[in-house]
């Protein structure tokens, strides 16, 4: 069991922007100047399309080819798919989209860095990556697939929205690890609890481990448990705010949307096939997101967690002050079907108690 103590809590949670709520103004300001992620005044993001997953992933990545090099350098390249479930393609990331990726990677010679690495929600990784086709696309390319369940824990605090207490949550210490190249490759999704799953959620709650054996069902054994429930927060408000608190120290080094076949309606695992074939692709990770959210046809301002990073400074969140290159923006827009609970996904947007009252 991993201790912890009050200490612990506070450096981590100054660390991670778990205080953020509970701090006064002019300490807030400092802990902004010491965490804002500096971006350029107009992010960049790359737009492809086409009728082949592969090739259109390779091409959405060739106009970064010097900047990744340079960025990548020596360090481990972490490929972080999003799968959610073993069993469900639709939620999953295509084996297709990941034989794009490792191609670009060999084009610009770092395949040797590369490994595949994921946390699927309701049992062991390993089996999805069997189901879905990535064993023999990481052979050809000679390329491990790791189970991050499996790599050393390392204990993060989030926050609970029933009691308002510090729970510990053990995530993965490979998505952790700075030192290491984190490519973030999303499915273009709705989402039934933040409204959608882009490539900050991707690697945020894929890093939560969970204990050998556990599973939904039948599969499940007795005692075995998740953290990624944790850091759900117990609702609206507590996954919005662990969203964005977690962001400060598990981001995409690399944002990648596929939106080759999006998902509408009861995401993110429960919804409908979109026929979209395009993707978005870039360094600054919310730029990605918010072109995603642009070809979604949703409200930016509704997605809690995104634009509680935005106020944060976390990247380019302003739409006019992004520059897309590759296709046209308006030609891929469409209006993706919400999850059918998104009245009361807003109650992020909402105080605990009325304003006014008083707070002693």
């Amino acid at each position: 069991m991993v201790k912890f103590n009050r200490r612990d809590f506070i450096r981590t949670s100054l660390l991670g922007g778990v205080a953020a709520a509970s701090i006064p103004s002019f300490a807030m300001k400092v802990l902004n100047e010491q965490t804002r992620v500096t971006v350029d005044a107009s992010s960049r993001v790359s737009l492809a399309t086409g009728a082949n997953r592969a090739e259109m992933a390779f091409r959405a990545l060739q106009p970064f080819s010097k900047e990744i090099a340079q960025a990548v350098g020596n360090k481990r390249i972490i490929v972080k798919p999003n799968m959610v479930t073993s069993t469900i393609q639709l939620s999953a990331i295509h084996k297709d989209t990941i034989e794009g990726i490792l191609e670009f990677y060999k084009s610009i010679n770092k395949l040797k860095n590369v490994i595949v690495a994921e946390s699927v929600a309701d049992g062991p990784t390993m089996g999805a990556y069997d189901n879905y086709g990535y064993i023999p696309v990481a052979e050809k390319y000679k390329v491990k697939l790791i189970d991050l369940d499996e790599t050393p824990p390392q204990l993060v605090y989030v926050m609970d929205e029933l009691d308002l207490r510090p729970k510990p949550v053990r995530m993965s210490s490979f998505m952790m690890d700075r030192n290491n190249y984190v490519m973030s490759v999303a499915r273009m999704k709705t989402h039934d609890r933040v409204g959608a799953t882009l490539s900050l959620k991707n690697v945020v709650v894929g890093a939560p481990i969970k204990d050998p054996g556990y599973g939904w069902g039948s599969n499940r054994r007795q005692g075995a448990r998740s953290d990624k429930a944790i850091v759900h927060g117990s609702g609206f408000r507590g996954i919005n705010y662990n969203l964005f608190s977690l962001a400060f120290t598990i981001r995409p080094d690399f944002a990648f949307i596929d939106g080759f076949e999006g998902m509408e309606g009861d995401g993110p695992n429960s919804g409908d096939p979109v026929d979209h074939r395009i993707c978005v692709a870039g360094f600054d990770w919310l730029a990605v997101d918010r072109v995603g959210l642009e070809l979604m046809g949703f409200d930016p301002a509704k997605i809690g967690y995104l634009t509680f990073c935005a106020e944060a400074g976390m990247g380019q969140y302003d739409i006019s002050k992004i520059e897309i290159t590759g296709e046209k923006l308006s030609d891929y827009i469409r209006n993706y079907k919400p999850s059918r609970n998104t009245d009361k996904q807003l109650q992020w947007m909402t105080p605990i108690k009325e304003r006014g009252e008083s707070l002693y």
